[in-house]
């Protein structure tokens, strides 16, 4: 039993707030971490080990250790992403990621879902593996998913493009909101497009379904989205927001329009 000021905690601001016993449940995997600080006070590799052991697969765990060492700048997103990536190498076995995706632990989720990303050749095949993880419960899944199929998908864009507009309809506003953001202009610590940079419209088929989104999280990217190619193309992104204006008078879509031009308005 996890005791109910663990269950029940806030996020630390800082990482010398955070309470030993909290890391020592995320070291063990039984608890999911509340916020960054949290994710970053982790120490991935004890519950790798624990996690490995749980698998009886603790003679992998070397594999592991040397490729995490190995890099010149770790981080804990780099360390996440290396981890991943040797999982995918080490195997492919079905059983095994149904036990790591539903893990307690997001981290080994993580780990999860850059493993499976790297078993597709396809973008039909990866959007389809990755569809869980985009609907993942966890911020930090939902995070790396992106993290972890953006460029590949930028790589197919047209048949990206054609996969997730039908996620837009999706009851899940989890699932419409990566279909927003996994293909951002810009976005955050990702790869840029330079195609909707040059030509923004071929993204209308992600974000014209949502200008009316109930989900403020949905409505957040959909804003995000037309700041970041207002940024290249503020004329068009003028346009687009004029048109919704007209053709919606919702608060939802007024909140679209205003976040989505910030940077034009500044």
């Amino acid at each position: 039993m996890i005791p109910e000021h663990i269950l029940n905690r806030k996020g630390a601001r800082s990482l010398k707030d955070i309470n030993p016993e909290v890391i020592s449940y995320l070291n063990k995997g039984l608890i999911e971490t509340r916020n960054l600080m949290e994710w970053l006070a982790t120490d991935q590799l004890t519950l790798l080990k624990l996690v490995l052991k749980q698998l009886d697969k603790a003679d992998w765990y070397t594999d592991f250790e040397i490729a995490v060492n190995a890099q010149k700048k770790p981080t804990a997103n780099s360390t996440t992403k290396v981890i991943g990536e040797t999982l995918g190498i080490l195997t492919t076995n079905t059983e095994t990621y149904t036990v790591l995706k539903t893990h307690t632990s997001d981290m080994v989720r993580c780990w999860s879902c850059w493993a499976e990303s790297t078993h597709h050749d396809t973008t039909i095949d990866l959007l389809k593996t990755m569809k869980p993880y985009a609907a993942d419960s966890h911020f930090g899944v939902r995070e790396v998913v992106i993290f972890s199929s953006k460029e590949r998908m930028i790589e197919d864009l047209d048949t990206s493009i054609s996969i997730l507009s039908e996620w837009t309809r999706d009851t899940d506003e989890n699932i419409r909101r990566y279909a927003v953001e996994a293909l951002r202009p810009v976005g955050v610590w990702t790869k840029k497009i330079a195609a909707f940079q040059d030509n923004p419209e071929k993204g209308l088929p992600l974000i014209a379904p949502l200008k009316n989104d109930t989900s403020k999280y949905v409505r957040d990217s959909v804003g995000n989205w037309l700041n970041d190619a207002s940024k290249s193309q503020p004329e068009w992104v003028q346009n687009v927001c004029n048109t919704w204006e007209k053709e919606s008078t919702t608060k939802e879509t007024a909140y679209i329009i205003k976040k989505g031009l910030r940077t034009i308005n500044k």
